[in-house]
């Protein structure tokens, strides 16, 4: 029977996963063990877009494998299962904020596990940190990083150019980067890890972008045809930044470069260039470098066979009044090109599309001004945006009164591609989101293409306050560039707040004893209100006045009950309003820039500081006093005081690197300001909030983002400061989120973080009373066999756990789902063997859930929690101690990792760190389970029929788990999805662990 179970259930938790075994791309951080840690879920308050998508990567070989690069939020896999994008680069950490931006990205063409990420987001003063190379093998799980001698720029003017980095299609080992400020181009020859700059290639480049710096060669692309499978690409074309002579050309590999004879000489610049496989290069041009203007511009091919030059522009030949950006040529037909305007901005940028090489166009829509105004405007397109109804902006245009329609076909478009292996798909980037096709072809006939937003997962805004009201929302936000939102449901995209539009709202305040009244600020749109008040929780919002003619941004601070509203405004001075923002009065004695902040018992306190003073009002901001010095200066957070406790205070200062002598860190005060004490235990804090209380405790759970003995990270405190768990953990950093911090005043153990580029990011507890950390399984032991060795063989079939034979004898016992009264509330829907399973193990002390009345099934399995599982049930003892930097002697599961450890069961992930709060991929899955039998005695039959190789996606199964993965499909132990997939990186969960363990210790008491 043991043979036959373990085939079933493994099978059954193979159907998960996520994280692989290794990850060199964040610096190692020097983990201090007296710092506990707590496992959390970390996810995103749904939006939808909300940034620009400069570039979308197409892999040539494989299908469906698609990236999409951000200029400042990081870059995304495409899942096709789910048509949805996976961010990439979460591990991005606070003090390497600077990898979020995406200067350019390559797919393999060869090895398409292989990726390439440009990472580096300014090129400029803003940073002072060089550009990342970064590669993986398993398609951005798990990374390696190679640091350039210059910076990159992700987020820089001109990042739509591209591609920047390119791989040789022939010679895969052999990899281009264009460089920006005159550092030329460079090469790799060894996958990546080594860079050289081409000397020989010495094109000049005269452009240079506002910052000052030139702006270099924008994109490299191959003649395949000039190599062969493992010999080097002797064709390479290279477009450069420069209006004099912009295309160049090595037909020796890379040796030596010319000037292509007899290229346009219009002063524009190529921002794209794409070889056809008939030989053609295609180039988009245009008058300036973008992504804010574009100028006029023209669309070019280049016979590669006849050295003839043809002005395709779909304007006319001659007619530069368009810019271009976007250029796409269908692989199936490479006579079928697509190409955008890039930024015409009103009415509308535009998409065309030729079959004919160019020779005539069809757009996407046409302006018929013979009618008068406005011209009447004919789509031959529908747009979708349902996912997002943000992206009218809040306004449905008058076809009677303007060409503009809502929401606009796009731009900044400075991307656009069709699938390689599917005609109809399309998809381009905009400003705010990315958009796509499923039918791009219907325009050849006539007929109306249908766009629709495929940025699903993408999570790109810029996140500048946050707020979760007692009552109401759960949560409300102040954003960059798309002004806010209300969610009340966080898996939704709503729709923006406007009335007024508040095109970038810097902060967000609401009344702490009145949860209706709600107030932002921000820039708006010339002397439009730059202040919103809602009275309903933000559910609907009246403009107020400007304290001056354009008052700006700033900071808001609303009383405890709502009667005062203090705006210290960009270019005002300090004001207050005791009339929901119709009038304001100037505040006295508190200076011009000052953060403020409301007390939130004591309705007529209104706190402030600046340039490390604080401020303290008794009259609702009439009037302040100077109280404690010696604080943080600078902040760029809001310093907030605790909801229900009057006078307490908690400031969070960042350490400033250009002047490290002034005070950062943690400061709190219990007396209104008089006096502030500094955390010891926390080194530098960048933002403070609060959260409900956890059981058994009164004061607010206290959240921020800091640093403890040289950790950065997201720590809670249960306990009003006096001790600090770490919730986050290295893969889930989220880059710069230096702005706000809260918890949810309804929900223990929530917190939402607000992120430059990264969106709003939600984690919650996995572990009901997490005041210290503790084993999510209860550590009873098992019954297990007093036998060690056996031998397992091929199973008969697997259900993997979703089916409705139980394992368990039900005679004499309860039957099956006749659950306890006191069970969990979220089972109901699982299979019924699922339910027995969590049942049984629960009954059994083996398992506990997440609260008295919740399991979450679909909760992560971390590799601890997995480690522990699969040594109960093989009767491996615990003891010994790992020599893993990150496995503290005091956890839960030291003495489980030490064993697994000492048995060679586990090695860790190479940087001395075994990361036991990784959610476990399937993969790993298999060589944990093929390490664990074998250590046991346990060997296995190859009887099976099966193979790995069978897998439609047996080339993303790891080098390292490989033998591990056959081995078990060959015993019949693992087998794949229905759909002929293996899913070698999917991550396990709680339920399907659940059916491994109850299957596990059913047939092992058998044996007994």
């Amino acid at each position: 029977m043991i043979k036959k179970w373990l085939s079933v259930s493994v099978a059954a938790v193979l159907l998960t996963g996520s994280i692989g075994l290794t990850g060199a791309a964040p610096k190692a951080s020097a983990a201090d063990q007296s710092i506990a840690s707590e496992q959390y879920n970390w996810g995103r308050a749904t939006v939808v877009g909300g940034g620009f998508i400069p570039g979308i990567i197409f892999n040539q070989k494989e299908k469906d494998l698609i990236y999409a690069r951000t200029d400042m939020g990081g870059a995304y896999r495409w899942d096709a299962a789910t048509s949805t994008w996976k961010q990439l680069l979460d591990f991005v950490s606070m003090e390497e904020w600077n990898m979020m931006g995406v200067e350019s990205l390559a797919t393999d063409p060869v090895e398409p596990n292989r990726l390439y990420v440009a990472a580096g987001t300014y090129s400029n003063d803003f940073t002072k940190m060089n550009g990342v190379m970064l590669r993986s093998t398993d398609k951005g799980e798990t990374w390696q990083r190679t640091e350039l001698p210059f910076k990159f720029g992700g987020n820089m003017p001109g990042r739509s150019m591209g591609e920047r980095l390119v791989i040789d299609p022939n010679n895969n080992s052999v990899l281009y980067f264009g460089a920006r400020n005159d550092n030329g181009l460079w090469r790799s020859t060894d996958y990546g890890a080594t860079w050289s700059k081409v000397e020989s290639f010495t094109a000049p480049t005269d452009v240079k972008e506002y910052y000052g710096g030139t702006v270099g060669p924008v994109w490299i692309t191959f003649d395949p045809t000039t190599g062969s499978a493992g010999q080097t690409t002797q064709t390479i074309y290279v477009g450069v930044a420069d209006r004099d002579t912009s295309i160049y050309r090595s037909t020796d590999g890379g040796t030596t470069w010319e000037p292509v004879p007899d290229q346009p000489k219009q002063g524009f610049l190529p921002h794209h260039g794409v070889l056809s496989s008939t030989g053609q290069l295609y180039i988009t041009y245009n008058s300036e470098i973008g992504p804010y203007d574009g100028g006029t511009g023209s669309v070019w091919k280049f016979d590669t066979t006849t050295g003839v030059w043809t002005d395709i522009s779909p304007s006319g030949v001659g007619n530069t009044e368009n810019p271009y950006g976007g250029l796409a040529v269908d692989a199936q037909h490479p006579d079928t090109i697509m190409v955008s305007t890039l930024n015409k901005w009103y009415p509308d940028d535009n998409i065309y599309r030729s079959t004919d090489g160019g020779a005539t166009w069809k757009p996407f829509f046409t302006l018929d001004y013979s009618v008068g105004w406005p011209p009447a405007r004919d789509n031959n397109y529908t747009i979708d945006y349902s996912k997002a109804p943000w992206l009218d902006w809040g306004e449905i245009k008058d076809p009677t009164q303007t060409p503009e329609r809502s929401p606009k076909l796009g731009w900044m478009m400075g991307d656009l591609e069709i699938d390689p292996f599917n005609s109809d798909r399309m998809m381009y980037g905009t400003g705010a989101t990315l958009y796509g096709s499923l039918n791009a072809t219907a325009l050849d006939s006539d007929e109306n293409v249908n766009i629709e937003v495929m940025a699903s997962g993408i999570e790109e805004t810029a996140v500048n306050g946050l707020i979760s009201t007692p009552e109401g929302a759960s949560l409300l936000s102040a954003m960059g560039d798309i002004g806010g939102f209300r969610h009340e449901d966080l898996t939704k995209a709503p729709s923006m707040i406007t009335n007024p539009y508040i095109g970038s709202a810097t902060d967000i305040d609401y009344a702490e004893l009145n949860s209706n009244i709600v107030v932002r600020v921000g820039y708006a749109d010339g002397d439009s209100p730059d202040i919103g008040i809602s009275q309903d929780n933000g559910v609907t919002w009246t403009p107020g006045t400007n304290v001056g003619s354009q008052s700006g941004a700033g900071w808001v601070a609303v009383s405890a009950n709502g009667g005062s509203i203090v705006w210290s405004s960009s270019n005002d001075p300090v004001n207050y309003s005791t009339d929901l923002g119709s009038t304001w009065t100037e505040s006295q004695g508190i200076p011009q820039g000052a953060v403020v902040s409301s007390d939130r018992v004591n309705p007529n306190k209104i706190y402030g500081t600046y340039e490390g003073t604080f401020y303290v009002s008794t009259d609702g901001g009439a009037t302040f006093s100077a109280q404690a010095t010696g604080l943080p200066e600078g902040l760029n957070s809001k310093f907030k005081a605790v909801p229900g406790k009057e006078g307490d205070i908690w400031i969070a200062g960042a350490k400033n690197e250009d002047h490290p002598e002034l005070p950062y860190g943690l400061f709190h005060s219990t007396d209104s300001g008089s006096t502030f004490t500094k955390v010891s235990s926390v080194v530098e804090a960048a933002t403070v909030g609060f959260g409900k209380a956890a059981p058994n405790q009164t004061y607010p759970a206290i959240y921020m983002n800091a640093k403890l003995d040289g950790n950065y990270g997201f720590y809670r405190s249960n306990d009003g400061g006096s001790t600090w768990v770490r919730i986050n953990d290295d893969q889930h950093q989220y880059a710069n989120a230096n702005r706000a911090i809260t918890g949810d005043p309804n929900v223990y153990g929530r917190v939402y973080i607000a992120t430059n580029g990264f969106g709003i990011v939600v984690g919650d507890t996995t572990i009901p009373n997490p005041t210290t950390p503790t084993d999510p399984i209860t550590p009873t032991t098992p019954t297990t066999p007093t036998t060690s060795g056996g031998r397992f063989v091929a199973a008969d079939s697997t259900d993997s756990g979703q089916g409705t034979t139980n394992p368990i004898d039900q005679s004499g016992g309860e039957e099956s789902n006749n659950l306890p009264t006191d069970s969990f509330k979220d089972i109901g829907s699982l299979s019924t063997e699922m339910q027995d399973a969590i049942h049984y193990l629960y009954k059994q002390g083996v398992v506990n859930g997440i609260t008295s009345t919740t399991f979450a099934p679909q909760a992560q399995l971390t590799r601890a929690q997995f480690i522990t599982m699969i040594l109960r049930a093989l009767g491996i003892e615990p003891g010994g101690t790992s020599s893993f930097n990150d496995v503290a002697s005091t956890a839960w599961y030291a003495g489980y990792i030490g064993a697994a450890q000492e048995a060679g069961i586990v090695t860790g992930g190479g940087n001395g760190n075994f990361d036991p709060n990784r959610p476990i991929t399937r993969q790993e899955l298999c060589v944990i389970l093929l390490r664990a039998l074998q250590a046991k005695g346990y060997t296995l039959d190859g009887i099976g029929s099966g193979t790995s190789s069978a897998f439609k996606d047996a080339d993303s199964i790891a080098a390292y788990a490989a033998d591990a993965v056959e081995q078990l499909v060959q015993a019949g132990i693992v087998q794949g999805r229905p759909n002929g997939t293996f899913g070698a990186q999917d991550q396990a969960n709680r339920g399907e662990a659940a059916v491994l363990m109850y299957r596990l210790l059913q047939q092992l008491q058998s044996l007994q």
